[in-house]
């Protein structure tokens, strides 16, 4: 069995039929490295479970990317390589891919990618700490294909807009109430919730499970490839903007930003 080193996976449930995969870098609120995508990614490919559950070790789900190891370093190399070769994340094309039910057990903060990655499961059950936010605009950058694909299904064209193009974080009682989320639960209810509703859908006959889910995709979902090379082409050209570097580096220094159009 592959070990990891920034998340867990662990079994449990049906017959040892649910896998929880437990987003492991409390210091970092879970921040996402290229190790933890690549860890996620051979995660989710590789599972034998029936369904499974994604969460955070407290205090946050996930923090989005890690800005100090991944959007610092960008710059123009990673700008001419999504250049080069646009194309959907490799990750992404493995959470939207999969044809294991997806949970998340929402337990603190989903912002950035953690939102993203929020949103490309099938269900989401949320703590009452909850908070989701797409604060890619905030660091001059377009959200990947889950805010584009997925986020209006769920909560409708104008609010997915609202979240889109302010990146304002709201609370997990108004995600219930745009319906991004199925359930809001005390925090210490989070993890059996979740792990309840796994074990009753890994009761189920699964080959039936993986159609419903496949029938869902054909008939809800884009093209994953080609919004992912949309995706990637944006993300080239808006890497090598004064407004990025901006936006990364008021972050970084904790002060109000400065945007110019540039």
């Amino acid at each position: 069995m592959t070990t990891f080193t920034e998340i867990r996976y662990e079994t449990t449930g049906h017959g040892g039929h649910v896998g929880v995969i437990t987003i492991d870098r409390p210091e970092a609120r879970n921040a996402l490295t290229h190790t933890t995508y690549a860890e996620l990614a051979e995660a989710v490919e590789t599972t034998e479970a029936r369904c499974l559950v994604i969460t955070g070790a407290d205090p946050a789900f996930c923090s989005g990317d890690d800005v100090k190891q991944i959007m610092v370093n960008a710059g123009k190399e990673v700008a001419a390589g999504l250049r080069t070769d646009p194309h959907l994340t490799p990750t992404a094309g493995s959470l939207l891919r999969t044809h294991v039910p997806v949970i998340a057990a929402v337990n603190g903060a989903a912002v950035g990618w953690g939102m993203e990655l929020a949103i490309m499961a099938d269900v989401r059950v949320a703590s009452e700490r909850a908070r989701f936010g797409e604060l890619f605009v905030k660091r001059g950058l377009n959200c990947d294909v889950a805010g584009l694909g997925r986020l209006a299904q769920l909560v409708g064209r104008e609010a997915a807009a609202e979240l889109l193009f302010t990146g304002r974080v709201i609370d997990a009682a108004t995600a219930k109430e745009l319906r991004l989320v199925s359930r809001v639960v005390p925090h210490d209810e989070l993890l059996p919730t979740a792990l309840a509703l796994a074990d009753e859908i890994a009761a189920n006959p699964p080959l039936a499970v993986q159609r419903i889910k496949e029938g869902l995709a054909r008939a809800l979902d884009p093209d994953w490839d080609d919004l992912g090379r949309w995706v990637s082409a944006s993300l080239a050209q808006l890497f090598l903007t004064e407004d990025h570097r901006e936006g990364v580096a008021s972050f970084l220094e904790k002060r109000e930003p400065h945007y110019t159009g540039r």
